[in-house]
């Protein structure tokens, strides 16, 4: 091959591709990390806001793992919110406002900062297969590299094609290329890909906004970030948020911006259904599947037919910028269209649109295909993230990225693959539906998916993964070391709490009789506010939290019966061909993944487990618990 070589190579720089390059690199491996333009690093494609429910558990995973979200999302942010902040701590999660372009800057001056990183303008073509193995990549730029292991996060760019009306443009975002061949090189290894379509709304001056008839939603006056920074040096957390961009003006800051909201109304719902033949969606021009839960507007006032009213977000794209953001009204109507639509909603009746709205179909690649390391099962060492693996978001495909980076370099060195299970982390629930369950349409991540969300609320998510990060050297000693002495203190709290007083009462039971306000002890007081929280909520939620613990307890013996790579289901004869048909296809790493695919019964564990401890030589038993 024509150019260097790399332990990790990274195709695609969206928020996936950064996670996957940063952590491999500071992991010590040598990473390449090639995007077809530099300046669309980490952009913003869609709505210019991190987090939000399930979202923001998944960001504060992320920097306890090691990784630069969190930070990124802090330090340009423009307006933080804490959704459910009015109800108890465990259905709360952060979102921030970001200034789109503050937060593509800064994310691209910290991988060029980054030792052991290089960043290179080139776009790959193919993949350079052998023996099933990965070898490298060809680019468009005439350089080859040779990989031992390469990343794939593509976002949206494989074979895009995006839809205004009739016309239609090839490109993976408007104003961006697609990537024509690659998708042929991924179908020539076995790979099967399938078509997906989201979308995004219009965007508009600020200036041509009539605030007056909208309502303001304004931020928190302390804002919940998203990284610890209690378990940092000082160094770090007493940064300013900024780096970057400065305030406008004396008194102003950089996150104090409101956003708004509007609605639509029956006018906005005559004028789509008059214009509806001309939707791609509707007119049989896209085949791809869109997003259940983020649906264009039109598909809005065609399923909910009955209602003529739908909430509109009017967001910020930044500081220095008047672009702004109309969450929840992605569309793929004709321009001249969303000009009608919008002079029928109050305040927006004279906007001036400055980017129309469009969907975008592309490739994806469903990712039952994937082991739960997210390595390729049909080409050794190749590793999928973010929405090539049929998923929706900036936060869950940077979960993965950090993941499937973690993971490459723990393959070259021989090590376990990091798999976190549900009971760890929603990236764990993320990666487990994705690999178990596959999907149809583009997956987003909620609370509800997560059977012990109790556990995984969002301030625990250092202590929940500490192990993780110790055992792959994820963050300095330093750090490690004051998280443990957290949770050693928050443990040492909650036995004093939960301790009966003379009277037979504790002040757990008072804490939780009062909803949390009672008097505590001066030392408890003099603890950092982060050791106060975690102490609170396991006394608040003791009794749901150590259910779920059973629960997870009964399902440790499935989840640690690992099934042999060479294992053969044609062994197990008394089992159903639906079931055999479904388990060769997905191939389950552990009975526990077997137990939650999609139709495989009890029975059809308990079969499968008498048959491995067979061919293993062990006596054969029934297990415990089997769903």
């Amino acid at each position: 091959m024509s150019g260097k070589s790399f332990d990790v190579i990274v195709c695609g720089a969206g928020h996936g591709g950064c996670e996957a390059s940063i952590i491999a690199a500071r992991r010590g491996a040598e990473v390449l990390l090639l995007t077809w333009n530099l300046d669309t690093i980490a952009q913003m494609s869609c709505n210019p806001a991190i987090g939000g429910q399930a979202k923001g558990q998944i960001v504060r995973e992320i920097d306890a793992l090691g990784g630069e979200m969190a930070i990124n999302a802090d330090k340009t942010a423009i307006q933080f919110r804490l959704l459910n902040g009015s109800k108890g701590p465990a259905v709360q999660s952060p979102r921030a406002q970001c200034d789109k372009k503050a937060y593509q800057f800064r994310m691209k001056s910290i991988l060029e900062r980054t030792k052991n990183l290089q960043v290179l303008q080139g776009e790959v073509g193919k993949l350079i297969v052998e023996k099933d193995e990965i070898r490298g990549v060809e680019t468009n730029i005439g350089l080859n590299f040779e990989a031992k292991t390469v990343i794939l996060t593509t976002g949206t760019f494989l074979r895009g094609l995006m839809h205004i009306g009739k016309q239609k443009i090839s490109g993976g975002r408007l104003g961006d290329f697609a990537a024509n061949t690659l998708s042929n090189s991924l179908k020539n290894c076995g790979i099967e890909l399938g078509r997906m379509k989201t979308g995004t709304p219009p965007r508009i001056l600020g200036s041509t906004i009539d605030f007056q008839k909208c309502e303001e939603q304004v931020g928190d006056r302390i804002g919940q970030k998203f990284a610890f920074y209690d378990s940092r040096p000082e160094e770090v957390s007493g940064e300013k948020y900024s780096e970057f961009f400065k305030p406008r003006s004396p008194g102003d800051t950089l996150d104090n911006r409101s956003c708004w909201i509007t609605y639509t109304n029956g006018h906005t719902r005559d004028v789509i259904q008059e214009n509806l033949h001309l939707s791609p969606l509707y007119s049989g021009e896209i085949t791809g599947i869109g997003p259940r839960y983020c649906p264009s507007i039109e598909d809005k006032y065609v399923k909910f037919s009955g209602k003529n009213s739908h909430r509109l977000f009017l967001e910020p794209e930044g500081n220095d910028t008047d672009e702004w953001y109309i969450n929840g009204l992605s569309t793929s109507l004709p321009i001249d269209v969303q000009m009608k639509i919008l002079k029928t909603i109050p305040g927006l009746e004279n906007v001036r649109i400055v980017r129309p709205a469009y969907a975008v179909e592309y490739d994806y690649a469903p990712p039952t295909q994937l082991y739960p390391s997210l390595e390729s099962k049909i080409i050794e060492n190749l590793f999928f993230a973010g929405q090539i693996n049929g998923t929706s978001g900036y936060e869950e495909a940077a979960g993965q990225g950090i993941v499937a980076g973690i993971n490459a370099v723990a393959k070259i060195r021989g090590e376990e693959p990091l798999l976190l299970g549900r009971h760890d982390a929603y990236i764990g629930v993320l990666i487990d539906d994705l690999v178990t369950k596959g999907t149809q349409e583009p997956y987003r991540m909620f609370t509800s998916r997560a059977e012990y969300r109790l556990l995984l609320n969002h301030g625990s998510a250092e202590h929940r993964l500490v192990s993780h990060a110790k055992k792959y050297h994820l963050l300095p000693e330093r750090r490690i070391q004051a998280i443990e002495e957290e949770k050693v203190a928050v443990d040492h709290w909650c036995a004093i709490f939960n301790r009966n007083l003379s009277n037979g009462d504790s002040i757990g039971a008072q804490l939780l009789r009062n909803g949390g306000e009672i008097s505590f002890p001066s030392e408890f007081l003099r603890e950092k506010i982060s050791i106060q929280r975690a102490t609170k909520y396991r006394i608040l939620y003791g009794g749901y939290l150590a259910r779920e613990l059973r629960q997870i307890e009964k399902m440790k013996e499935l989840n640690f019966v690992k099934i042999p790579k060479a294992f053969s289901y044609d062994a197990v004869k008394s089992l159903r061909t639906e079931s055999r048909q479904k388990v060769e296809k997905i191939k389950p790493t552990t009975l526990g993944q077997l137990s939650r695919i999609s139709g495989i019964s009890p029975a059809d564990v308990n079969l499968i487990w008498i048959a491995i401890e067979g061919s293993r030589g062990t006596p054969s038993r029934a297990p415990a618990r089997s769903q």
